[in-house]
Order: structure tokens, then C-alpha cells, then sequence
């Protein structure tokens, strides 16, 4: 049995200007977004934007830089939680507001607790498409 092809969403990889999207729906919105640029709508259209919700967390280290542009600074220490981040599918500018978009088919409980804190951490409400 090959699993390299399974996708547990039941979601088609769509590629749209050589472009690779996880579904055809975020493809569709890619190619409605690209239109509203055109057409002057909206402005400056990223994808894949990351916003960090969590920085990593370090063990505490004395260990001292020896040479460098860092010397006698403390090295940092082991990771030991790594970031937690949330990745927009599209960012753009509409009427001077920025607008952080994801377009979802299943809200897992992972999106939902990082949506609220997209909110409470960059106070930005995520539209959901």
C-alpha cells in the first residue's frame, strides 16, 4: 500500500500558475484573489504568510560565545519546545486594512486553538473561506 499519495482531507493537489495548492478550493481563491488584484480591489497578495503564536523555548545555558561577533555574550541553550506558528494561506490589502485569509473545508481543534490566538497574540481576526 502506498501512503505517499494519501491525504486524510480527501483534498486534490491543484496547481494554478505553477503554483501547488493543498486543495482546489484554495486554488479557486488564489485565482478569485489574483482577478480583485488586477482589478485594482485589493493589493499586495502574499501566500503562505507565517505569524509566530509561540517562540521557541531554550534550556538556560552559561555557556559564553569564546570569538565572534557574539563574544562574551551567553550561547542560547537546547530547545527544548520548538515555535509554534500559523501559516496563512492569503494576505493582502483591502481598503487599507490587512486581511489574513484561510480557506478551510474541516476545522481541526489545531486551527481553532491557533485562530484564537492569532486574535489574542496580533489581535487579527482570520477570514475563513
Amino acid at each position: 500500500m502506498r501512503w505517499t499519495n494519501y491525504n486524510k482531507y480527501n483534498n486534490k493537489k491543484t496547481e494554478v500558475d505553477g503554483i501547488l495548492f493543498d486543495s482546489k478550493k484554495e486554488a479557486r481563491r488564489y485565482t478569485e484573489l489574483k482577478i480583485l488584484e488586477k482589478a485594482g480591489e485589493i493589493t499586495d497578495l502574499k501566500r503562505q504568510v507565517k505569524y509566530t503564536l509561540i517562540p521557541e523555548q531554550r534550556e538556560e545555558s552559561e555557556e559564553i560565545y569564546k570569538q565572534g561577533p557574539n563574544k562574551g555574550k551567553k550561547k542560547p541553550g537546547r530547545v527544548v519546545e520548538r515555535k509554534v506558528e500559523y501559516v496563512a494561506d492569503f494576505v493582502y490589502t483591502q481598503d487599507g486594512e490587512t486581511i489574513v485569509e484561510d480557506t478551510k473545508g474541516i476545522r481541526t481543534k489545531e486551527y481553532v486553538i491557533k485562530r484564537k490566538l492569532m486574535l489574542y497574540i496580533h489581535k487579527i481576526k482570520i477570514h475563513e473561506i
